[in-house]
């Protein structure tokens, strides 16, 4: 349990340092300012996060990977946004209220749906016998296109009018997603659900096993295909709440753009939170403070740099991922007593380590802070490597 408590200390760290960063960067002083309007909305975006972080962890703990959550979470919203259109269209026109009746109709309605393209993906893994990779790729290109579909259809039969977007009126609908309190809520429950689940029970134990080793998991007397239907079905269970959440926060459902990319956040934040990509290992605590470190990030950069902002998100959710890896990876090379920096090639590696920091803070923070933190990090890493060549004795 070491490892998990010390990622999860570092996590925290990590989470002032870049809360303290952008109370002095930001020109604007929004965390001085406003503290309780902030620390609100970091909790809201970090709970609408979460959710679907929360059923991707699973999944990767599980030893598999699901690459659909964002084209999940549109495609739930759009399924409930025309179960809505076709049971009150004239709410769906801004004509009327919805109905809590109709909304908690569509809403399980949604979730039912939801729980079938888990099973989809379960059958096309345990089955079919296609790599998880490919199983869910095939559901984050072809779930949009079918959600536009829908969309088109149904609102030109009810709505008069083909469109690729279905607007949302009804304030109670929409204040499932705006307010703090219902998204925080949902995701306390899952991550208390999820971290019994995991920790208490039996399947739990089982889950762990799979992803440590399928072979071996198998070989005890685990029911691998059914841990694996389980894993997927609830992981396409939280990315579908989060779409229910999503539409009522933008009071939109557009297949096309809404969760575009979220994929790669629910991974980020599992993976900078403690969960191994090879699987059997990972925590609920750990994914819940990599998920507020990466809101924390974004909402950081939105604040510093405010206009064109989105352009720099992927960007920084990328490198963030690949340094979280890339540090659970060379300290278990420490570890082991393997290079993480081996022969000529280590040297090339740190000097592209070095170069890359310049380039990266050069656009976010100027030249003169650019220049010292490559520095920094290039001779950081040159020392870990002259320390790795003596430990080795030289040669």
């Amino acid at each position: 349990m070491l490892p998990f408590r010390l990622n999860e200390l570092i996590l925290v760290v990590a989470i002032l340092v870049v809360a303290t960063l952008t109370a002095l960067l930001d020109s604007n002083h929004n965390y001085l300012q406003n503290p309780t309007d902030s620390l609100i909305e970091i909790i809201r975006q970090t709970s609408l996060l979460g959710i679907f972080a929360l059923g991707a962890a699973l999944v990767i703990i599980a030893g598999g990977i699901d690459l659909s959550a964002g084209s999940m979470i549109a495609f739930s919203g759009t399924i409930c946004a025309t179960f809505m259109t076709l049971i009150a269209p004239g709410a769906m026109r801004g004509e009327d209220s919805l109905s809590v009746g109709v909304i908690a109709v569509c809403i399980v309605g949604t979730i039912m749906v939801g729980l079938l393209v888990g099973s989809m993906h379960a059958w096309l893994i345990t089955i079919i016998r296609l790599p998880p990779f490919v199983a869910t790729l095939a559901t984050l290109v072809g779930l949009r296109s079918l959600g536009r579909v829908i969309c088109e259809n149904v609102t030109q039969a009810k709505l008069g009018g083909k469109s690729t977007q279905i607007q949302i009126y009804d304030e109670k609908f929409r204040y499932l997603g705006t307010t703090v309190w219902i998204p925080a809520s949902i995701f306390l429950v899952l991550a208390i659900a999820i971290w019994f689940l995991l920790r208490q029970t039996v399947v739990g134990r089982h889950i762990y096993a799979l992803g440590g080793n399928e072979q071996a998991a198998r070989l005890s007397g685990v029911q691998t295909d059914r841990v694996k239907w389980l894993a997927y079905c609830i992981g396409s269970l939280t990315s579908t709440i989060a779409g229910i959440l999503y539409i009522g926060d933008q009071a939109v459902a557009d297949p096309q753009t809404l969760g575009r990319g979220y994929e790669l956040n629910a991974i980020a934040a599992a993976v900078v939170g403690g969960v191994s990509l090879q699987g059997g290992v990972g925590t609920v605590p750990g994914t819940i403070l990599g998920a507020l470190f990466l809101r924390a990030v974004i909402d950081g950069i939105a604040k510093v740099i405010k206009t064109g902002a989105d352009v720099y998100e992927g960007l920084i959710v990328g490198v963030v991922v690949v340094v979280a890896v890339a540090f659970s990876q060379v300290r278990q090379a420490l570890r082991t007593g393997r290079e993480a920096f081996p022969g000529a090639l280590g040297i090339v590696t740190v000097a592209n380590l070095g170069l890359l920091t310049t380039v990266l803070v050069s656009q976010l923070a100027g030249l003169t802070w650019a220049l010292a933190l490559g520095a920094t990090v290039t001779v950081g890493l040159a020392g870990v490597k002259i320390w790795e060549h003596f430990r080795r004795g030289g040669a």
